[in-house]
């Protein structure tokens, strides 16, 4: 047995046994194992045994040995042997797994450490070098944290460096690099989610309401992180100017999101639900907010996990979509041993997912939307999703019931309407549809081929950029995330939480009489129903201030005053041609300035707009036609005296 912790001294101890049928094999320059292999004895030898889990952006593949019980631990060691002859193979070894025959984990000769607070990195450096270690990366997402490596050949040895390093006074964090299969929480018309639909002569009417909550918001200035298997950023969906915000690849550790293996299909199809534009064949839940594409194809629990999270906010993400985890049981099999299998959340990862809470959006924290899973099991196994810190998403129907596989348990915050199938077995009925309509990678890649095939209809359009049966959880949760974006987009003084409030408090209670609501509010399927966009943005919306409105000269003066933080005053002028508008306030006070042709301006909805950190600021801008146009003067911090001059330039 191997053990390792997470939480430190006095966190979670998980047990791991050697699988003496699996083995681990690692190629060298992107290469298939079929492809690597050059020996006729070692071909031989392959044929005997079968993948079972690959890793593609880490090259490895795990095997599985095809023999009789005996004859196991002979075959696999005679594979290791044969394959670490090849030169292609860069290793080739022994797999872990977890207890009671479940899924393999690969480990890595590499650490996650955490010293205490109080150290300097001196000291740090010092420690790490003491056991014989070096410092890969300094992690910026909590204090004293490292990303370390062993020296080569160190093997299985590295769950005792790991437990001997947690038991030094100086360190309060301390497990190895695990990775495990990623499994994409999607189960596999039109949009029938956002909007009452007649599909097939069958009117469906289980939807998010979010045609009417785009009458107030549409996620403006809003940036939403979807980190998944890459985004096709060409899609046409996406081209709109300035969509695409810091766009990363956290595995590759590039600046390039776009899919690399033939089977990444799934984060463009995420993307689609939650903000795609609209403006050709789909459109998202926000699809005026901005989409930042974050590449994660590192394996779950990978140091590259938790560098994603990262990423998202520095990079101004407001909005952080997962749509992954670990794999799920057989939701049709109840004796699969995965259902019971608790996976937890590597404190690598817990630790940047606090760090996008707690620093994101300016110290308001980032949203965090998660599938809950689709293993029809209790969602508290799986230690991301269920996750305080994040908001849990289960899957509904379009017959505003449970989708068969979704997830359940105390964790699950709310629902979304996804795909879903019928089971006789179960006595449940078929869906109405073949699931959300959403974003695909344009062309024969992705999920429809289009007219690939003359004789079959293609699961979506005849051009194959938009599939017709995206589901699961996957599905749900970036549905969630769009949610979250209007809420923004209405009031972006709100916090993390009160945002994951507000969508409880605006939530649709739906299958009344089978959702097992309890006297709070609460289903095991459903979390506090299913989310209501139009609610949520109408609940969002900040108090109605009185904003006196006075009429300007040009090249006139004008003083004023703003009594406290978020109060606002405005002013209406005529212009026609290049315009400064320059904003003399009181010093150690936060004053922005916001303009808007036709009518008045707010934080949200404007078309210029200055906001350094002083209360004086200036504004020059050209406007399109000649008019009326509003100026507004808000105190984001603070009140005092003010004075304002516009002049034609």
């Amino acid at each position: 047995m191997y053990s390792y912790q997470y939480g430190g001294k006095a966190g979670s101890r998980y047990q791991l046994e050697e699988a003496e049928d699996l083995l681990v094999v690692r190629t060298k320059k992107h290469k298939s194992i079929r492809d690597a292999v050059t020996s006729v004895a070692t071909k031989k030898l392959l044929s005997q045994l079968i993948p079972i889990a690959e890793i593609e952006a880490a090259d490895v593949t795990v095997l599985q040995c095809r023999t009789n019980q005996k004859d196991l631990t002979h075959l696999r060691d005679e594979a290791r042997s044969a394959l670490k002859q090849e030169r292609n193979i860069r290793f080739a070894g022994r797999v872990l797994r977890e207890q009671n025959k479940g899924k393999p984990v690969v480990y890595t000769e590499n650490l996650f450490v955490k010293f205490n607070d109080s150290l300097e990195s001196k000291t740090c450096n010092q420690l790490i070098s003491e056991y014989g270690l070096s410092a890969k990366k300094k992690l910026g997402y909590a204090n004293n944290a490292y990303f370390v490596g062993a020296p080569q050949g160190t093997g299985l040895n590295i769950f005792q460096l790991a437990n001997t390093l947690l038991k030094h006074t100086d360190v309060d964090l301390c497990h190895p690099e695990l990775v495990k299969q990623v499994k994409q929480k999607a189960a596999a018309p039109k949009q029938w989610h956002l909007k009452s639909s007649n599909l097939g002569g069958n009117i469906i009417n289980a939807h998010v309401n979010a045609e009417q909550a785009w009458q107030i918001s549409m996620g403006e200035n809003i940036t939403i992180a979807i980190i998944d298997d890459g985004v096709d950023v060409r899609h046409e969906e996406f081209l709109s100017l300035g969509k695409i915000v810091a766009p990363r690849d956290a595995t590759l550790n590039n600046n390039d999101p776009y899919p690399k293996f033939n089977s990444d299909n799934h984060g463009t199809a995420c993307a689609g639900v939650a903000c795609a534009n609209g403006n050709h064949g789909a459109s998202g839940v926000a699809p005026n907010a901005k989409l930042m594409p974050i590449r994660l194809r590192s394996g779950l629990g990978s140091q590259a996990e938790a560098d994603a999270f990262e990423w998202a906010a520095d990079f101004g993400a407001d909005v952080i979509s997962c749509s992954w985890g670990p794999a799920d049981g057989e939701w049709w099999n109840a004796n699969d041993n995965t259902h019971n299998t608790f996976v937890g959340l590597p404190d690598s990862t817990r630790l940047a997912i606090d760090y996008a809470i707690n620093t994101g959006r300016g110290g308001k924290g980032c949203v965090i939307t998660w599938a809950a899973g689709n293993g029809n099991e209790n969602v508290e196994n799986d230690g991301y999703a269920s996750y305080d810190k994040v908001i849990a998403v289960a899957a509904c129907n379009d017959r505003n019931t449970r989708s068969i596989y979704s997830d359940f348990g105390e964790s699950v915050w709310c629902s979304f309407p996804s795909s879903d199938f019928g089971h006789r077995p179960f006595n449940h009925p078929s869906a109405f549809t073949p699931g959300i309509w959403t974003t695909d990678r344009e062309g024969q890649q992705g999920y429809n081929p289009g007219e690939l095939n003359p004789s079959a209809i293609p699961p979506g359009d005849v051009q194959g950029h938009y599939t017709e049966s995206f589901g699961g959880t996957s599905s749900a949760c970036p549905g969630v995330a769009g949610v979250a974006a209007l809420i923004l987009s209405t009031n972006s003084l709100l916090t993390w939480s009160q945002v994951k409030n507000l969508i409880r408090q605006s939530c649709d209670k739906i299958d009344i009489d089978n959702g097992n609501y309890d006297s709070s509010g609460h289903s095991p399927f459903y979390g506090y129903g299913r989310a209501d966009a139009a609610k949520a943005v109408e609940l969002a919306k900040p108090e109605d201030q009185d904003v006196s409105i006075e009429m300007l000269k040009l090249s006139a003066q004008s003083e004023g005053q703003l009594d406290g933080t978020g109060a606002e005053k405005g002013f209406k002028v005529w212009l026609s041609a290049e315009t400064k508008v320059t904003l003399d306030g009181p010093g150690g006070i936060d004053f922005d300035l916001y303009v808007k042709k036709h009518r008045m301006p707010t934080v949200n909805s404007y078309d210029w707009r200055a906001y350094t950190a002083s209360a004086d600021e200036t504004l020059q801008f050209t406007p399109d036609s000649a008019g009326d146009y509003f100026i507004m003067v808000r105190s984001y911090q603070g009140a005092g005296d003010f004075r304002l001059l516009v002049q034609l330039v």
